[in-house]
């Protein structure tokens, strides 16, 4: 039997080495350096990490047309890695948004001003909660800097995600995303406790979503000989025995991904977890999984079960209404931001579906009206934006006891600091699809292919939960500006460094603008073109 060298495309995959090896660089600094020196090569590392990888995805993309009628490659772009990774318009795209929230994540993670000089992540993961080990190690002001390699291979799993051209690649990717995730939920240095239980739901969720993930893909490879998304389109396409084999598998294959994306009836835990997370990690998390798993999501549906696309429409409806039906009512019943945003970021996650049933293929739409791809990537750019923004804020805002997250805390916030809540309120209101915010222009890009596709009572659905979402982002504006501060004691802004008013800023200007202009980045989303098939 001959050796068959592997042939790796360098150049396009080069801002996924660049993440990985710096991670890997990361772990080295950990063992190289003393323990109180490690902090600032290590944001160092990652900043610069992060910076080279997001040039070197412009550069891909710039000369991505370069590959388009090449071997190998079908349309705008290039199957690489010897099949496993795919380079194509919708994988640069989502590779920028992804690099883009992780600057911002490094930002939050590095903020030490809000704490009093102290990193939000403990001293000594390994001490039991409330002992004079974990105290000492408090007094001594020492941190975790493994959180910042730890967050590259997420990053580096984040990326891999939407481009895996196989479901042995995706399934490692998700592992790779997932795996630092569950540690660093762990991490916080108050409340940690809370901590230490949102990880271990994490992990549990992480847990479920790869055995249903891993029983597909047996189930599908079963079905069509081969793991490859090329190779399961032709087979579904062909058609052949054992129907029921290939739809078991769509539907554990959907399974395991819906999890990541907290999609209901799958995110029971999901609000445990942003609640108990340190905020910075809870952030991150918010905006770069969802990235990463609904661009897988599109990925395995669109190109390996496009073919058999009238089986797994019927159940994204439901999964849809039951994501923004639950997300918005038990959002309108919290009494904690970080919660409130955990369900809404629940209904956002049916939204997200509802642009997913839309039509495929700019030839089916009439002039003016967007894929359902391009309404999908629109959405994430905007969702991803607001959520960072409004966590970041939510670390700024502390009483004696650390983050004020109790509703009670933010009354009459908009008199004491009106700049940070009235940022705040426009997060919300951007959440809530007001016009001349980025989220209208999201809805209203979602919607649009929806309506498209024929599934105008989805949209009414989605229309009547946008509604119901209002409420609960109305009630906590006039709660900051229109409600007397209660007797009991009340939260302020604790003034931060520039990492974390700086990301507060660019969220800000990014959500206005996409709001008021969003011509630019629409037509960029446009660009893109299609997924390789």
């Amino acid at each position: 039997m001959s050796f068959m060298k592997p042939e790796l495309e360098y150049v396009e995959l080069l801002p996924l080495l660049i993440v990985l090896g710096g991670a890997c660089l990361g772990v080295l600094v950990e063992a190289l350096l003393p323990r109180g020196q490690r902090r600032l090569p290590q944001i160092g590392l990652s900043f610069a990490v992060l910076v080279g990888a997001l040039v070197s995805t412009v550069v891909v993309g710039v000369n991505l047309d370069e590959h388009a009628g090449v071997a190998g490659s079908d349309g705008r772009g290039l199957v690489g890695a010897e099949g496993s990774i795919v380079v194509d318009g919708p994988t640069v795209y989502l590779w920028g948004l992804v690099l883009v929230f992780a600057l911002a994540g490094v930002a939050l993670f590095a903020e030490r001003q809000l704490e009093g000089g102290v990193s939000a992540f403990t001293g000594q993961a390994a001490a039991l909660p409330g002992t004079d080990t974990e105290r000492d190690a408090s007094t001594r002001g020492l941190e975790h800097t493994e959180v910042y390699p730890l967050m590259l291979f997420a990053v580096g799993g984040m990326l891999m995600f939407p481009a895996s051209g196989d479901l042995l690649t995706m399934f490692v990717a998700l592992e790779v995303l997932s795996l630092p995730l569950y540690l660093l939920c762990g991490l916080a240095r108050r409340r940690r406790l809370l901590s230490q239980e949102a990880a271990m739901k994490y992990f549990l969720l992480g847990a479920f979503a790869s055995g249903f993930f891993l029983y597909g893909a047996a189930l599908v490879y079963g079905y069509a000989g081969s793991v490859t998304f090329a190779g399961i389109n032709e087979a579904v396409r062909a058609g052949g025995a054992n129907h029921g084999l290939l739809l078991a598998g769509i539907a554990l294959l959907a399974v395991g991904l819906l999890f990541k994306v907290g999609a209901a009836p799958f995110q029971a835990w999901t609000p445990d977890v942003y609640q108990g997370a340190p905020t910075a990690v809870t952030a991150f998390m918010a905006a770069g999984t969802k990235v990463a798993a609904f661009g897988a999501l599109l990925r395995l549906l669109y190109v390996a079960f496009g073919g058999e696309r009238w089986s797994w429409v019927p159940m994204l409806w439901v999964v849809a209404i039951a994501s923004m039906v639950l997300g918005a009512a038990l959002a309108v019943v919290q009494s904690d931001v970080k919660r409130m945003l955990a369900y809404s970021s629940v209904a956002h996650t049916g939204f997200l579906l509802v642009g997913v049933l839309g039509v495929q293929g700019a030839d089916e739409l009439a002039s003016g009206q967007y894929t359902s791809l391009e309404g999908v990537l629109f959405y994430l750019t905007t969702y991803g934006f607001a959520m960072i923004g409004a966590f970041a804020i939510v670390t700024m805002v502390r009483d004696g006891g650390g983050e004020a997250t109790n509703y009670d805390r933010w009354a009459g916030l908009g008199r004491r600091s009106p700049l940070v809540a009235g940022a705040f309120a426009f997060f919300l209101l951007s959440m809530a699809g007001i016009p001349l915010t980025a989220g209208f222009i999201g809805k209203w890009a979602v919607f649009t292919s929806a309506m498209s596709a024929g599934a105008w009572p989805i949209v009414l659905v989605a229309i009547a939960c946008s509604i119901i979402a209002i409420t609960f982002y109305v009630r906590h504006i006039r709660l900051m500006f229109f409600t007397p501060d209660h007797a009991d004691g009340f939260a302020s802004v604790t003034r931060p460094s520039l990492l974390t008013s700086g990301t507060v800023v660019v969220c800000l200007a990014a959500t206005l603008v996409l709001g008021v202009v969003p011509g630019p980045v629409l037509d960029l989303v446009t660009s893109t073109g299609d997924f390789i098939r």
